[in-house]
């Protein structure tokens, strides 16, 4: 007797998705279609984001409001604690059953978010990839205690050029994580990545991607943004978290753009005041990263020649985007 196939089943249509960098207005589309398409269809969001998913930080990453959430169904936020950790292998297998749920429950499921792995994993599926080995990790984190993670991400740009195209020199998690891919296998992670029909068969998706025809608009947003979020006490949340003794800064949830910046900033003043010298330069770093990550962001998208492509700085951005949300059913 074979045993039950537990997979959830692939869907009819494609899965809607909306995508776009950092501060694009994707929240706020989603939230738009949702009510837009109510109360004839009933619309559930699930993240596409790797910092929604940690709890107590919701200021730092825009985190859907309370009066939101109960407004329209959100998913895959608010999941585990900041020292836990969250992967693309758990994304997909936790997306793909919630899209099962929701259109099990007559509701359509739109996926809404910016980590492109994640959308890219669920698209084309994930190769079973080698888990972590310890003998290989500790040569890693001893070669960069000599040469530093710059030297490093120039050896992963070696041997995995797309990988490393996409990772800041600093980025010592992933770094680590590619070359330790390389030496285990001997193929640059990005081939794990862009090969279809790995371990989870992709899902089709009609994505619908937000990208800006000036990037001096999204840089202009991505600016008041990070001023919104240090006005609403962004780093009175990062205190709070600095408070936990489970909590360090080599954690993927510090790693996360703003909070990485704003962990570093209170290391050297702790009473970081606004105004200060200290202050503006953790600005000018927060916005910088921010930006860096934004550009990342449309590297990925602009890597997906299927999407459609909705100018996100055109007047009557949630008008289009529920137009092609319509048309797209």
């Amino acid at each position: 007797m074979r045993p039950a196939d537990h997979t959830p089943a692939m869907p009819a249509k494609p899965v809607l998705a909306i995508a776009g960098p950092t501060a694009s207005g994707k929240s706020a589309a989603a939230m738009a279609v949702a009510r837009a398409l109510a109360p004839h269809q009933h619309v559930e969001i699930i993240s596409v984001d790797s910092a929604l998913v940690y709890r107590g930080m919701d200021i730092g990453t825009a985190k859907p409001t309370p009066a939101e959430q109960a407004e329209v169904p959100h998913h895959l936020i608010d999941l585990i604690d900041p020292a836990q950790a969250y992967s693309a292998a758990r994304f997909v297998a936790d997306a793909r059953r919630l899209i099962a749920e929701i259109e099990r429950r007559g509701a359509l499921p739109l996926l809404v978010g910016g980590t492109m792995l994640y959308l890219k994993a669920l698209r084309d599926g994930l190769d079973a990839m080698p888990s972590a080995d310890p003998d290989v990790r500790a040569a890693l984190d001893a070669q960069a205690a000599e040469q530093g993670w710059p030297a490093l991400h120039a050896e992963l740009a070696r041997v995995d050029p797309a990988t490393a195209a996409r990772l800041a020199p600093h980025d010592a998690q992933r770094i680590q994580r590619a070359l330790e891919v390389w030496r285990l296998t001997g193929r640059p992670l990005s081939t794990w990545h862009a090969q279809p029909g790995g371990s989870a068969q992709g899902l089709p998706l009609q994505l619908i991607a937000l990208e800006p025809v000036s990037r001096a608009w999204l840089h202009e947003r991505i600016a008041q943004r990070f001023d919104a979020m240090l006005a609403a006490g962004f780093l009175d949340e990062v205190r709070a978290l600095r408070a936990s003794t489970e909590l360090h800064p080599d954690l993927p949830s510090m790693r996360c753009v703003g909070y990485r910046q704003a962990w570093e900033a209170l290391d050297q003043e702790p009473a970081l005041a606004a105004g200060s010298r200290g202050w503006a330069a953790f600005r000018e770093a927060g916005i910088a990263a921010t930006r860096q990550l934004a550009k990342r962001q449309l590297t990925w998208l602009r890597s997906m020649p299927d999407r459609q492509v909705v100018a996100c700085d055109a007047p009557g951005l949630e008008d289009h985007v529920i137009e092609a949300i319509r048309s797209a059913r």
